[in-house]
């Protein structure tokens, strides 16, 4: 999840502006949370996906 939609419930602003100490802490919180491919937007993760599965497909074909 990112905090770019979310509405923080203290000042109404979006927690990605950081208005309110709420919003900061709850920014710094989510950012400690992501993980390796939080970066990556879906497109990338769809790549991603289909380059492992050629992989695997490749490796089968080549062991048969």
């Amino acid at each position: 999840m990112t905090s770019d939609h979310l509405v923080c419930a203290n000042c109404a602003g979006r927690v990605s502006e950081g208005r309110c100490p709420v919003c900061r802490a709850h920014r710094a919180r989510l950012q400690e949370q992501q993980g390796p491919f939080a970066s990556l937007n879906p497109a990338a993760l769809l790549a991603l996906l289909a380059g492992l599965l050629a992989v695997v497909v490749i490796c089968r074909q080549a062991l048969a």
